[in-house]
This record gives structure tokens, C-alpha cells and sequence, in this order.
């Protein structure tokens, strides 16, 4: 869906480590799953915690702008960390195709 970069690290009392992060292609929404990678390296999958834009919340950011991100779980963010967002779709499974393939 989306890709950003982590700019700075905020670690902000009561709340936890922020990313402040610029959008670098597509959109990164609130209710989207990340990848953190690092070195071409996955460090962690999870759901974002926080998105915001400023200091309010955001639903979503596009393509060149900049927000801040928390994630639920994990805190060690480095600057230039790359996050990459994604939903996950369950597909139920076709049993007509299925049963032809047997056929």
C-alpha cells in the first residue's frame, strides 16, 4: 500500500517510541500492518498503534508527506528504517475449483 522512511526517533514519555517518518510512495493508512526493514532485512510485522500528522490524528498520509508513526510492540525504531504498509485479505476458497481440479 504504502512505503515511508523513518526521518527522527521521538521517544515520548507515557506514549512510547514515535517515527517521524516521510511518505516515499503510495499511502500509509491507520488501520494498515508494517514491516520494519532494516538493511533489507525484515525486523518486525505488526499493526500500526498511532499515525498522526502534526499533532492530530490522521486516518491516512500520502505520498510526500510527512507524519509521525507509532508501533504497537515495538520500539527500536532507527532513523532510516524503512516502513512498509500492507492489509491482509482473507480470500475464502473457491470449492468449485476445487472439485473440477479432482474431476
Amino acid at each position: 500500500m504504502g512505503r515511508a522512511e523513518v526521518l527522527n526517533i521521538f521517544r515520548i514519555p507515557k506514549v512510547g517510541t514515535i517515527a517521524g517518518c516521510r511518505v516515499q510512495d503510495g499511502v500509509i493508512r491507520r488501520d494498515s500492518e508494517v514491516k520494519v526493514m532494516r538493511g533489507g532485512e525484515q525486523v518486525f510485522k505488526g499493526k500500526i498503534g498511532s499515525l498522526k500528522r502534526f499533532k492530530d490524528d490522521a486516518r491516512e498520509v500520502t505520498n510526500g508527506m510527512e507524519c509521525g508513526i507509532g508501533l504497537g510492540g515495538f520500539s527500536d525504531l532507527k532513523e532510516g528504517d524503512l516502513l512498509e504498509a500492507f492489509s491482509t485479505e482473507k480470500m475464502a476458497a473457491d470449492l468449485g475449483q476445487l472439485t473440477s481440479a479432482k474431476a
